[in-house]
């Protein structure tokens, strides 16, 4: 069943420079916490970190889990679509996600991987327990716009 849209407080559009830095500065937090045997990326939100995250510490080999609770900004019941076969247990990885907002994510990866490191970019205080390193703490009611959220300047739908 899905759940009725929230009604956030603050709404957070982070740019793509901003998730740039942000990222930037987890790997940074990140560096010297290893050696990684790789990353597992939280799809879909953890990709685009987890590209970033990868390169600033020289990361060759990626996995994902696939796991989905959002349909828009209504939260839905939880949806597992892939683990990450390569990471196990998790020991020596490094899963990296954009937010942990209400846990929910969370608590399956770490589940599904309890020795690895969960790093995301931005943490609501609900989730925030979850997470080994952050760069942002938001507070439970803002809604973080990502870039890929939003339509890119000039941009017109089809047929509008």
């Amino acid at each position: 069943m899905t759940e009725p849209k929230p009604t956030p407080q603050h709404i957070y559009p982070v740019s793509w420079e901003q998730l740039h830095r942000d990222a930037k500065a987890l790997a940074w937090r990140l560096n010297g916490a290893g050696p990684w045997r790789g990353i597992v990326a939280v799809t879909r939100g953890g990709m685009v970190p987890a590209t970033i995250v990868a390169h600033e510490l020289e990361i060759r080999v990626i996995d994902t889990v696939c796991v989905s609770t959002y349909d828009d900004m209504a939260q839905r019941g939880l949806q597992v679509l892939k683990t990450a076969a390569a990471a196990a247990e998790g020991e020596g990885w490094l899963v990296v996600d954009d937010l942990v907002d209400t846990g929910t994510t969370g608590r399956i990866v770490r589940e599904l991987m309890p020795k690895a490191h969960f790093a995301t970019v931005y943490a609501k205080p609900a989730g925030r327990l979850l997470v080994d390193t952050c760069v942002t703490e938001v507070s439970q009611d803002t809604w973080i716009l990502f870039p890929w959220e939003i339509p890119p300047p000039g941009y017109k739908a089809e047929g509008g």
